[in-house]
């Protein structure tokens, strides 16, 4: 009874923004509905993705709730539409293989998002220190870091698990040419440049044979420093509207529906 309290309470929160409640209750609705199709359908690995998502839409109330903050509602709802559209149509729905720069999207937003948290975070802690002052360029510097440090380790994360179970977290890519010093019939360090490749044939000790056409086959390099470039591009974006915001002291409609606050008192 203590824990359906409290997760009652933490939905009820939501209620102080009517539009951030019915964005919340639709995806919520949309992810019930995907979990009882996945149940039906014996996918069970995409009903504990629908599940996983549930939890996920209840953290900015549970850090509202714990933390004594206040999460503004146009940052719960992109939280709310990065949640959905990575796991549920992501995933579930396979987005990421059924449409071109789904992907690319999640991770520039995803760079943007946490560039706004890890500003947040150090503006806060800054604001309530007696014994220093972050200068403006300094505390963006630490979120930019804080926002690629982050896209850095969700990298680490999908390369062990490509290693571990193969799961292909870090897509391929066919390409036409590359450079490689293993080919170097004098090993010497001189890289061979392959270009023009019409296809790849992969044979396996049991007897299988692939076929790559148009080319070769990369195995998750180039998506992985284009993830990094793209988490790059959203961290610098959110960077430059927090410095000018502090550095000259103008109201940013932007940063303001950004940045997460201290509660105030009275709430």
């Amino acid at each position: 009874m203590k824990i359906r309290s409290y997760l009652k309470s933490l939905t009820d929160s939501y209620r102080e923004n009517k539009k951030t409640f019915i964005f919340y209750s639709i995806l919520r609705f949309m992810v019930l509905l995907t979990m009882i199709r996945s149940i039906l359908t014996g996918n069970y690995q995409s009903a504990m993705l629908c599940v996983l998502s549930l939890i996920l839409f209840l953290l900015p109330a549970f850090l509202q709730d714990k933390m004594k903050l206040t999460i503004p509602p146009l940052f719960q709802v992109i939280i709310f539409g990065f949640i959905f559209a990575a796991e549920i149509l992501g995933e579930v729905n396979h987005y990421y293989v059924r449409i071109h720069g789904w992907d690319t999207m999640l991770h520039t937003m995803n760079g943007f998002l946490c560039a706004a948290i890890g500003f947040s975070l150090i503006y806060l802690l800054n604001r309530k220190s007696t014994h220093f002052n972050l200068t403006p360029l300094y505390l963006t510097l630490v979120a930019f870091c804080f926002s690629m440090t982050v896209g850095v380790v969700w990298e680490f994360f999908e390369f062990s698990m490509d290693q571990f179970f193969y799961l292909d977290m870090q897509k391929d890519f066919v390409v036409t040419e590359f450079g490689s010093v293993t080919l170097d019939p004098e090993q010497m360090g001189t890289p061979i440049h392959v270009e023009d490749i019409t296809d790849t044939v992969i044979h396996t000790a049991s007897g299988k044979e692939y076929v790559i056409e148009d080319g070769y086959l990369d195995i998750g390099i180039l998506d992985t420093m284009k993830d990094l470039l793209v988490n790059l591009l959203g961290a610098v974006v959110f960077s430059v509207i927090g410095y000018s915001t502090l550095k000259y002291s103008r109201s940013s409609k932007v940063a303001d529906s950004l940045m997460i606050k201290p509660k105030a008192r009275d709430d």
